[in-house]
């Protein structure tokens, strides 16, 4: 994921916040369509919907996200989109020790965000969006994952989302044409722009998104909520591992507290997953 972001920050020189975001969902959609190739059954009634909405609340959230960096610095923008999973994970609860953890949780964000209010009032009404869109991120890919065709649905849900965003392709940003209109569209001609809008779909969306169909499909919401908490805390160390960037004591204090969160919060049990359904494909597939 932090790959991808780098990729990201590279591409806003060339291209408006919404509009990588948008190519990140369209190399995602591509490679999951090569990879599950979903059934008819994945193309129609209740299902598509339910991917489709889950698909188009996991892009509007990238897109608030981007825009949220490009005007904030990261620190605040993390810690402003947290209030998404923290609040998730907060109705979710019905024990004293989960609240206790979520407070962590949130606690030791904010130290590892360090975060400073600084920003441009737009800057964070968009991180505000991303947090409400990680929130219901939560929650429908929670509904699409215990649905047994988790992976697919990301397939068929992005691909909705991609065709509904086109028109945030042609969007002017920092570094781009300003306003609405096909001279925006002038970086896509260069491969490399291709190529790494491919690669950003993959470690940004495909790699992290499948692995949250695996974890959603065995802990409850608020279990998940609170071990997204661990992003913020990775960033910080591999921040210290590959960057040199030594934490800082409050942001030590921080990794402290989101790791005595997720330990608190694991030991109590969710409600049961059902076992999901195979598709026909997956037992026609030799073991």
């Amino acid at each position: 994921m932090y790959v991808g972001a780098a990729l990201a920050v590279g591409l806003f020189d060339r291209l408006a916040p919404s509009a990588v975001a948008e190519l990140r969902l369209i190399g995602a959609a591509l490679v999951l369509l090569a990879w599950r190739r979903p059934g008819r059954d994945a193309w129609r009634g209740v299902r598509l919907v339910r991917a489709g909405t889950f698909g188009l609340a996991t892009a509007l959230m990238n897109v608030a996200y981007y825009e949220a960096i490009a005007r904030l610095p990261l620190g605040t923008a993390v810690a402003v989109e947290f209030t998404g999973p923290v609040l998730v994970a907060a109705l979710a609860s019905r024990r004293f020790r989960d609240v206790g953890a979520v407070g962590l949780a949130a606690a030791g964000v904010l130290l590892i965000a360090d975060v400073r209010w600084s920003g441009s009032p737009a800057g964070v009404l968009w991180a505000l969006g991303a947090a409400a869109m990680w929130a219901a991120y939560i929650v429908l890919g929670k509904r699409v994952a215990r649905a047994g065709s988790g992976i697919d649905d990301l397939a068929t849900g992005f691909t909705v989302a991609a065709v509904v965003l086109v028109p945030l392709l042609f969007t002017g940003g920092t570094g781009a044409a300003t306003g609405f209109g096909v001279a925006n569209l002038a970086p896509l001609a260069d491969p490399v722009v291709l190529g790494l809008s491919v690669g950003l779909g993959v470690l940004s969306s495909v790699v992290p998104y499948v692995l949250d169909q695996v974890v959603l499909r065995r802990v409850g919401q608020a279990r998940f909520a609170v071990l997204l908490a661990l992003l913020p805390a990775t960033a910080t160390l591999v921040g210290l591992v590959v960057l040199g960037q030594l934490p800082g004591p409050l942001e030590a204090v921080g990794i402290a507290l989101v790791v005595a969160a997720v330990a608190l919060r694991s030991r109590d049990g969710d409600e049961p997953v059902p076992v999901p359904a195979t598709s026909a494909r997956d037992r026609s597939t030799p073991s």
